[in-house]
């Protein structure tokens, strides 16, 4: 929006979406195989029953991706929105929800296959120690980030 609050709002949203995605992507390189199955949504149905570790990780990085609080990817977009709105941009505001709108539905569905859905592939994927930190501390930085958004926000109003 070219104001303070939408460089502050951009500033927590690509710190966000970074964890997110570093934690999205983290479980679907795990859960690879050497042949380059297992990218599909529908291999992931089941997932809760076998891995529910892996399950949970996953189902919190997709509500974070899809904007649902109390984790960092809903206070990301609010400040990015907020911004818009501050700025005179009310319409791209809106337009920017709808969007939310319909990328929940690509989020959610993978919820819904890895809880609510009878397993259909075998999914094996190991889980190294470090990987397990790099997942672990994704998952809480974003809740973190999301039960305390304005300790991040206090640090980049520095700068603008």
């Amino acid at each position: 929006a070219g104001n303070a609050a939408g460089a502050n709002g951009v500033l927590f949203y690509v710190l966000a979406y970074t964890l997110m995605n570093i934690g999205a992507f983290g479980i679907l390189s795990l859960m690879e195989g050497t042949d380059g199955s297992n990218l599909s949504f529908d291999d992931y149905a089941g997932l809760s029953a076998k891995r529910p570790l892996i399950a949970g990780l996953m189902a919190l990085f997709m509500f974070s991706l899809t904007g649902i609080p109390p984790f960092a990817g809903f206070f990301g977009k609010y400040y990015v929105f907020l911004g818009a709105v501050e700025a005179g941009y009310t319409w791209l505001a809106i337009l920017g929800v709808l969007m939310s709108v319909v990328s929940a539905y690509y989020y959610l569905r993978l919820v819904v296959l890895m809880y609510f859905k009878d397993q259909t592939s075998a999914l094996d994927g190991g889980l190294s120690p470090l990987g397990a930190a790099a997942l672990l501390t994704s998952a809480a930085a974003l809740v973190v980030l999301g039960l305390f958004p304005s300790s991040i926000l206090a640090i980049t109003s520095h700068f603008f």
